[in-house]
C-alpha cells in the first residue's frame, strides 16, 4: 500500500504525468507536498526544529494509569499508559485466542498490522489505530506498528510524535528500510514548511542521500529530493532530481512539485511547460 499526494491539474504536462506521488505506504488522505515554509529563515533560537522531546503529546509518563475516561486502545502503542488488571485479562485472553488460531504471535500481529493498514487506507484511522495497537501487543518489534502509527499521528498533524514513532520503526529495520527512510524523510520536509527551521530540513537531506545510497533507482527518493531541493532553494538541482525520478517512473511524479519548479524556472530541458 502506498500513500498518494493528489493535486488539480493546473499545468499541461507532456506524456500524461498522473497526478500523484507516492509518499506513504497508506492511501487514506490526500496531503499537501509542496508548500513554502510558514514564516521566513532564521538561525533565532526561538525557532525549534520538530524533535520528539519538543511535542509534549509524545512526553507520556511511563508506567501510569491512564486518566479517567481516556480509551487507551485509540492512542498510539496503548498511550504507553500501565493497564489495569481488567484490561490486562482482556489482552490474555487475546493472546491466547491468537495462540489458538496462528502459528506464531509473529504471524498474528502481521495479520493485524495488514488490515491495520486497510483501515487506514479507508480513512479509519481509529480503528486502524486499534488494529496497529493489538499487533504491537502481539509482537513489539513488528516495525510495521510505529510506521503506521507514524503515518496517523503526521495525518493528525502530530509531527513529533510521527517522527519519534518512525525512528522507532526504523532502528527495528536497522536502517535498512528504504521506503520507510523516504517516509521519514517527508515527515521532516512538513515539519520545514511549518517551521521553517533549517535542521528539519538538513534531516531529511540525511535521510535521502541514505535512501538513495542503498537504493540508487528509488524514484519516490528522487521526487523528495527535489522537493527538499526546491525549498532549499537549488532549483537547478531540484529539476535534474525531477527528471531522474520522471524518467524512473512517469506515473510516480508529482504535479505540485513541477509545479513549484516552473514557477521558479523554466524547465532547462525543455520537456514541461506552463499552462499557457
Amino acid at each position: 500500500m502506498r500513500f498518494l499526494l493528489l493535486s488539480s491539474l493546473c499545468i499541461f504536462i507532456s506524456a500524461d504525468i498522473i497526478a500523484q506521488q507516492a509518499v506513504f505506504r497508506s492511501q487514506s488522505a490526500n496531503l499537501n507536498s509542496f508548500s513554502t515554509p510558514s514564516k521566513t529563515l532564521s538561525n533565532s533560537s526561538n525557532t525549534k526544529s520538530f524533535v520528539p522531546a519538543q511535542d509534549t503529546q509524545t512526553q507520556v509518563v511511563k508506567k501510569k494509569l491512564a486518566p479517567k475516561g481516556v480509551n487507551i486502545h485509540l492512542l498510539p502503542l496503548f498511550g504507553e499508559f500501565e493497564k489495569t488488571d481488567a484490561q490486562k485479562a482482556v489482552d490474555e485472553e487475546f493472546l491466547k485466542a491468537c495462540d489458538l488460531n496462528f502459528k506464531t504471535r509473529s504471524e498474528a500481529s502481521e495479520f493485524f498490522a495488514t488490515r491495520a493498514w486497510e483501515y487506514l487506507g479507508e480513512g479509519e484511522k481509529d480503528t486502524a489505530t486499534y488494529r496497529f495497537n493489538l499487533a504491537y501487543l502481539l509482537d513489539d518489534e513488528n516495525s510495521d506498528v510505529y510506521w503506521g502509527l507514524g503515518v496517523i499521528a503526521y495525518q493528525n498533524e502530530k509531527y513529533a510524535q510521527a517522527i519519534d514513532l518512525m525512528n522507532r520503526g526504523l532502528e527495528i529495520e536497522d536502517d535498512d528500510n528504504v521506503t520507510l527512510i523516504v517516509d521519514l524523510s517527508t515527515v521532516y520536509i512538513k515539519c520545514f514548511t511549518v517551521d521553517a527551521e533549517k535542521e528539519d530540513l538538513k534531516k531529511a537531506f540525511e535521510l535521502l542521500t541514505k535512501a538513495l545510497t542503498k537504493q540508487p533507482d528509488s524514484a519516490n527518493a528522487l521526487m523528495q529530493l527535489s522537493l527538499a531541493k526546491l525549498l532549499n532553494n537549488e532549483i537547478d538541482e531540484a529539476w535534474e532530481r525531477f527528471h531522474q525520478g520522471y524518467e524512473l517512473d512517469p506515473d510516480n511524479a508529482s504535479v505540485e512539485i513541477l509545479e513549484g519548479l516552473l514557477a521558479k524556472k523554466e524547465d532547462p530541458r525543455g520537456i514541461f511547460k506552463k499552462k499557457n
